[in-house]
């Protein structure tokens, strides 16, 4: 009779994997973050146990949206008090902080369970291309940007 494996916590061995925010626009940086941070490319993934890896991200700061999302992608924020909406555009976010938006992009895309916030921990974002995570020697991950071809019409 076969059983299904099931990861321990002791199990877990975590690398360390580097990407760089400026190779792709916003989404698909954080795509692929997440999946490295929830650990789903392992073979040993299990959905209740935390399998991921810690992942650096550098250049925050030069992170690219497409289309209008500069000026029309809107950031919610309420204070709990009536009339305590406020309402930033992504740009304004970027120079307010640069590190927010990857990590608001990221944090929509994990699961919302109890390893969420453990998850969200091991995201070290840095908004230039400096970071202090070299004795860990993380290794470099591409996020590859898939270009879309528009078809002429005939």
């Amino acid at each position: 009779m076969q059983t299904t494996y099931s990861a321990k916590p002791a199990d877990v061995t975590r690398k360390w994997y580097v990407v760089d925010a400026s190779e792709a626009p916003l989404g698909r940086v954080a795509t692929q973050i997440a999946t490295l941070l929830t650990g789903k490319g392992k073979p040993q993934f299990t959905k209740h146990i935390d399998c991921g890896d810690f992942v650096v991200v550098i250049n925050a700061g030069q992170t690219v949206v497409t289309g209008q999302k500069n000026d029309d992608k809107m950031y919610y924020h309420h204070s709990h008090y009536p009339g305590g909406l406020k309402e930033l555009t992504f740009k304004e976010v970027m120079v307010k902080d640069p590190t927010k938006a990857l990590t608001l992009a990221v944090r929509g895309m994990l699961p919302v369970n109890k390893l969420r916030p453990e998850r969200l921990q091991r995201l070290k974002v840095y908004a230039g291309a400096e970071h202090n995570h070299a004795a860990q020697q993380p290794v470099a991950v591409s996020v590859a940007s898939k270009k879309t071809v528009q078809k002429g019409t005939k």
